[in-house]
């Protein structure tokens, strides 16, 4: 069964290696490298049709050179990703899902953490010229745009922020909850036309500040958002391995609440270093949808997997 994935942190790790910091200088080849969870060997291996790149800058990083982390981890993108691997397809835009030929897989640019552009609304722009589908205003600090869910005083969007999800609006982009605080979220919901959480599962199952509340959850559902289940085993259920059965809780916890039309696999691979059980990285994708299959019918596994998203696409 086809998949499409949400969140990866590949391009973290190839930029790592290019600068010789990734595990003593180890380089990375984004086709084969056993260091990639999300190499394209994987990726066809586990049936995945669409991936999506997350560009995120380390929150060490001077403000001054935030930009240019970005831009390098973009160029490895459109070099080593998809220079280097002809079935790889860039998606600039949503109709580009439906242009894919048997065997390609759609690669798609995001940003975790809007530290990238600072406020400066040009590079923002120049974002989405390059092909950025998908936003999330932080990742767990604070910074020009919103306090991010690690942030002790949890607040909300700032007028920079606010202006941040209209342009989203306006350019079919996604705004992405998965890394807001509480106070956050809602300022989103209040202005989002194309909510997502790239990332998130379900706070009522696993008390963790990444994870969505119920009325988190019932809100996202209410707004056409999709939330795609994360496999961070912290974020399943507290621990450093979980399984199977223990991520399909929260499958089943989102469909209790209307969302069985709504959900999405976001694993967080490459950016995570526990792993559920037999889901260690995305050629073990079937394994997922077989465990899925004995509880719920092939239509609702499909819509799990990749046709909700290309339903509740923006602009559809």
């Amino acid at each position: 069964m086809k998949i499409i994935d949400t969140h990866c942190d590949a391009l973290l790790k190839l930029q790592l290696a290019k600068r010789g910091m990734f595990q003593e200088g180890a380089a990375l080849d984004y086709t084969t490298s056993k260091h990639l969870n999300t190499n394209l060997h994987n990726l066809q291996t586990g049936r995945v049709m669409g991936q999506f790149f997350a560009i995120f800058i380390n929150p060490d990083v001077p403000s001054d050179e935030k930009w240019q982390h970005a831009l390098e981890q973009i160029d490895l993108f459109y070099t080593e990703i998809l220079g280097k691997n002809p079935k790889m397809k860039h998606i600039k835009s949503w109709a580009d899902f439906d242009r894919l030929q048997d065997g390609e897989i759609a690669a798609v640019l995001t940003l975790e953490g809007a530290d990238a552009f600072g406020n400066d609304l040009v590079k923002l722009r120049h974002l989405y010229r390059l092909g950025v589908l998908s936003i999330g205003l932080t990742w767990n600090n604070a910074n020009l745009c919103a306090d991010g869910a690690g942030e002790p005083r949890g607040g909300g969007l700032t007028l920079l922020g606010k202006e941040v999800v209209k342009l989203n609006n306006e350019n079919h982009v996604f705004t992405d909850v998965s890394h807001l605080p509480i106070k956050g979220f809602w300022d989103v919901m209040e202005t989002a036309k194309y909510p997502i959480a790239s990332h998130s599962n379900a706070r009522s199952l696993c008390d963790h500040v990444r994870n969505l509340n119920d009325e988190q959850v019932k809100a996202m559902f209410a707004n056409n958002g999709n939330i795609h289940v994360v496999f961070n085993p912290p974020f399943i259920d507290e621990s450093e391995k979980a399984s199977l059965a223990d991520l399909i809780k929260h499958i089943d916890h989102l469909c209790s609440l209307g969302g069985v039309k709504q959900i999405g696999f976001g694993s967080d691979f490459d950016g995570i270093s526990t792993f559920v059980t037999d889901l260690e990285d995305s050629s073990k994708y079937q394994n997922l949808i077989n465990e899925l299959l004995k509880h719920y019918s092939e239509d609702q596994v499909k819509g799990f997997a990749y046709q909700n998203f290309l339903r509740n696409r923006p602009g559809l």
